[in-house]
């Protein structure tokens, strides 16, 4: 049967995540749940949950499809396809976004109308040095001014899930105004199965993205800490090396329907590849 999932069936989702090695945050559910409550599918046999898939729908135009898992033991009986298809169904004439593992991309091409856009890698290093000036917390920025440079970055409003997102047990949020008092770029730590992610990492010059970048690892000295970064972002991909971070994993972006224009050049690290 597929069904949506009930609220205290999140924990599952993290759990399932963490098992497939993606390092969900440890917190993430509380903020999944508010971007879109109705957003979570599963598939059981019997009364046991067996697969499920996530269709965000943020607003009438754009949904991110993540968490797209089945049980190896029940691979291979149709459970995903049954899945996506559901999931389909839910975010209607939407643009859809996803991250998808590299390897699948031919073969969600030739299945599922989603197109490849451009590449995003995880890389890991570690918590070190101090923290510069010039760094706020985010709470020190009007909710209205955040949300509206987020929606610079992102296809779509989000503000139920920032809201969460910025402000959960085990995160950390950093800004960074210009002498206007004007938004330039902002970040949020979180804490991870294991060690940190960093994410998102906006900003509108690389010096910017460097000083919270510095700010929001400098809190967790020697901790692992993980940066996903756009492959066309060049200057991301110079901090990343700079900090002497290792590229440790792989995704690919996909899109049904018209890849959103989004200014790649000043996303240093995504949010989240399970809701973009």
């Amino acid at each position: 049967m597929i069904r949506r999932m009930r609220r205290e069936e999140f924990p599952l989702a993290i759990e399932w995540a963490g098992n497939e090695g993606w390092n969900p945050g440890m917190h993430d559910d509380d903020c999944f749940f508010a971007a879109d409550p109705e957003g979570f599918i599963v598939a059981e046999v019997g009364d046991t949950p067996v697969g499920m898939i996530s269709m965000v729908c943020y607003d009438d135009r754009f949904a991110f499809a993540g968490l797209y898992m089945v049980k190896p033991e029940f691979r291979g009986r149709g459970c995903g396809m049954q899945l996506y298809e559901a999931a389909i169904r839910r975010a209607g004439d939407r643009i859809v976004g996803g991250d998808a593992v590299v390897a699948m991309v031919d073969r969600y091409e030739a299945r599922t109308g989603l197109r490849f856009a451009y590449k995003n890698i995880r890389f890991e290093g570690s918590g070190s040095g101090e923290v510069p000036a010039g760094l706020v917390p985010v709470r020190r920025i009007p909710f209205g001014s955040l949300l509206e440079y987020d929606r610079r970055h992102f296809p779509a409003s989000r503000a139920r899930f920032l809201r969460c997102w910025i402000s959960r047990e085990g995160s950390e949020a950093l800004a960074v105004r210009d002498d206007e008092g004007n938004l330039r770029g902002y970040g949020v730590r979180r804490t991870c199965i294991r060690g940190h992610k960093i994410g998102p990492l906006f900003a509108d010059t690389p010096s910017i993205a460097e000083d919270l970048f510095r700010g929001l690892s400098a809190a967790v000295p020697s901790e692992p800490v993980f940066l996903d970064v756009p492959t066309a972002n060049m200057a991301a991909l110079e901090l990343a090396k700079r900090h002497g971070m290792t590229a440790v994993f792989e995704t690919a972006r996909m899109y049904i329907g018209s890849a959103p224009t989004l200014p790649l050049e000043e996303i240093y690290g995504v949010t989240s590849f399970e809701l973009g």
